[in-house]
């Protein structure tokens, strides 16, 4: 482990790979592991950490590899692979008794590790709009985008990655944001590299989580929007039916970032959930 600054450390989790991660209140109580969903960083939690650290909790916020201020391998990018990140970042802590929380990507990748790691050292998931099963339609499950969708969104990231950027986050809030803001969010995207952004499409496009939904059995809040166009609404509805131990609660008022649209109503549900 090797101190960057006052905030975060850098965590190695194989030779010549890092990632950043701000264990921002060591002593506080009912430590929570965030993950960001793709293209962005831990920072998207900001009115997350804002709230929970007031009330004393264990704010973790983790950069998966590629992305934010953590180290960008060329390979690496499957879930299997993020999933032993995860593993090496917890171990390293010793962190026990942990809420392992992710959005989107990183909603996927905490599924793979919870059914990888046989949810090693957490007694808790929170899924936001995670991406799963699929984030791709098939026959068996006919929601999320098509293929060709997404093949249009890696040629845009190597041809115009900031158009790119504008594109996706035209998508994700459903309630308005100001032009500073979103300046900001796509400003997470922009630290990420261009081949880890594309590289997590390929296995978003390809991956599946259809075997490891039912290998969960710790308590599941899944918080999911209704106007969700990145992830559709019936991802959290399938997450439930497989999950037995699970909760689901719409938010009527979100898109994909429904930690942003509708931030009091998320917060409210997380701090009830991890108390």
């Amino acid at each position: 482990m090797d101190n960057t600054d006052s905030t975060g450390t850098m965590i190695r989790v194989e030779p010549n790979v890092s990632v950043y991660v701000n264990d921002a209140n060591p002593s506080g109580k009912n430590p929570i592991l965030f993950l960001h969903g793709w293209p962005l960083s831990y920072e998207c939690y900001e009115y997350q950490f804002d709230e929970l650290l007031r009330m004393n909790y264990r704010c973790i916020g983790m950069d998966l590899r590629g992305f934010g201020q953590s180290d960008k391998p060329a390979k690496g990018y499957d879930y299997n692979r993020m999933a032993d990140d995860i593993r090496q970042v917890i171990d390293t802590l010793g962190v026990t008794n942990l809420v392992l929380a992710g959005h989107s990507m990183g909603g996927a990748i905490a599924i793979r590790y919870m059914a990888r790691h046989r949810a090693a050292n957490v007694s808790k998931l929170a899924l936001f709009a995670a991406a799963a099963p699929s984030f791709t339609r098939s026959a068996q499950f006919p929601y999320g985008m098509t293929k060709e969708q997404v093949d249009q969104y890696i040629q845009l990231t190597y041809n115009d990655r900031p158009q790119m950027l504008h594109n996706f986050g035209s998508l994700f809030f459903f309630r308005y944001i100001t032009q500073p803001f979103s300046v900001w969010f796509n400003g997470l995207g922009l630290a990420a590299a261009g081949w880890a952004t594309a590289n997590c499409l390929i296995s978003l496009r390809d991956e599946t989580l259809f075997a490891d939904l039912g290998k969960i059995t710790v308590p599941t809040l899944i918080l999911h929007g209704i106007h969700d166009q990145i992830c559709p609404y019936e991802m959290g509805v399938a997450q439930h039916n497989a999950i037995s131990n699970s909760v689901l609660i719409p938010f009527e008022h979100s898109g994909h970032g429904l930690f942003y649209d509708e931030r009091d109503k998320f917060n409210k549900e997380l701090l009830q959930f991890i108390s």
